[in-house]
């Protein structure tokens, strides 16, 4: 007796099913007066949340499925082209990363995806992200991208903490 999940195709649906549950967090990112990066990051725990279930392509899937759709479909093209560069992608990218088990090395290729992504994000697609920066940042990329690495190391600390929790769980839930 097979179960959902346990063959390619059932890996695939979940996938989809995740993907949609995505694209639903960036729909609301659009259309909800604030929150834009906070839904955008919640919907990047979907394919986090695929990759844990059904492995890394799972995962790719997911993102792949819901950023793409969500260029087509969204209002707001900002939020789908965050969620393409970093909010989605990032959750896959981590566990590639840490398979590596080599501390020094993992925080080094973060770091570099994280500031590579800032970078991108702030020279090239700045006008949709930010069209009017505070004046207290103004023009300094160093404030920027300190604090920047500060917020994404917490951010990376608080999804490590919260794969840990869902693993457990998911490891639990497979014992039956």
């Amino acid at each position: 007796m097979s179960t959902m999940g346990s063959g390619q195709s059932g890996k695939t649906a979940l996938g989809g099913v995740l993907a949609a549950g995505a694209l639903v967090m960036l729909w609301l990112a659009c259309v909800a007066p604030s929150g834009r990066l906070g839904l955008s990051a919640v919907g990047g725990l979907f394919p986090m949340a695929a990759t844990l279930a059904a492995g890394r392509g799972a995962g790719y899937l997911c993102w792949g499925a819901a950023g793409l759709l969500g260029l087509v479909i969204l209002p707001d093209k900002g939020v789908a082209l965050l969620f393409l560069a970093f909010f989605g992608l990032y959750p896959v990218v981590k566990g590639a990363i840490e398979s590596l088990r080599r501390l020094p090395v993992e925080w080094g290729l973060k770091l570099a995806f994280f500031n590579v992504i800032l970078t991108i994000s702030w020279f090239v697609f700045r006008e949709l992200f930010l069209p009017n920066p505070p004046q207290w940042l103004g023009d300094n990329t160093l404030l920027l991208y300190g604090a920047g690495n500060v917020v994404f190391v917490m951010y990376d600390v608080g999804l490590s903490r919260l794969v840990a929790m869902l693993s457990s769980r998911l490891g639990s839930g497979r014992r039956s």
